[in-house]
């Protein structure tokens, strides 16, 4: 989960009214397609994104073919970020879901351009109001590099807990890095004093 992406993709050929698949006040759910592959391309490349997240960047071709796997897959919902309906700024998910246990994981990636303007905690809030409100979800958990700060505020504001820490978990670079690991439970989202995506 990163804050710190590059925006190098954000001229994106997208239009400019994406039909949405979520709405909360300030931002929008798009559902990811295979079109999006240039901009995803273009952030996962970016190597803050890389850090962040962990990823080791990947050719077009191949986010192409991850994108067509991951719209199969039943288990993730994937998502670009849009304010107002406008050109996509970010990029969040459900993925992991099990909907016997209640439980899914939650990913989120920010242009860099596009850092300190809400976006993230919104996108993040909306995907959280899809899980529990929508959705039989039960516990969400989320990971990131302990020295992302950005992404560490941004889950703090959601109302996430930070369980622990993964030690040396993520190889990066040559270098082993800690993880955080983080939790929101159903009644936890509750007790959240915030209008939920559906009061938009």
């Amino acid at each position: 989960m990163t804050e710190n992406t590059r925006i190098a993709g954000d001229e994106h050929d997208a239009e400019a009214e994406r039909e949405l698949s979520w709405r909360a006040k300030s931002v929008g759910l798009a559902a990811l397609d295979m079109d999006d592959a240039e901009l995803m391309h273009s952030w996962r490349s970016d190597p803050v994104a890389a850090h962040h997240i962990g990823i080791w960047p990947r050719s077009l071709t191949a986010v192409r073919e991850r994108i067509e796997r991951d719209i199969e897959d039943d288990d993730r919902d994937d998502f670009l970020i849009c304010p107002s309906g406008s050109t996509p700024v970010g990029y969040v998910a459900l993925t992991s879901q099990n909907m016997v246990d209640g439980t899914a994981r939650v990913e989120l990636m920010l242009a860099a351009r596009h850092r300190g303007q809400g976006h993230g905690t919104a996108a993040l809030d909306a995907v959280v109001d899809l899980a529990f409100g929508e959705l039989p979800m039960y516990r969400l958990t989320a990971e990131t590099h302990t020295d992302n700060t950005p992404a560490l505020a941004v889950l703090a504001k959601a109302g996430f807990t930070q369980e622990g820490v993964s030690r040396a978990a993520c190889l990066h670079r040559g270098r082993r890095h800690d993880l955080a690991v983080f939790s929101l439970l159903r009644p936890e989202w509750e007790e959240l004093n915030r209008p939920r995506a559906w009061d938009a």
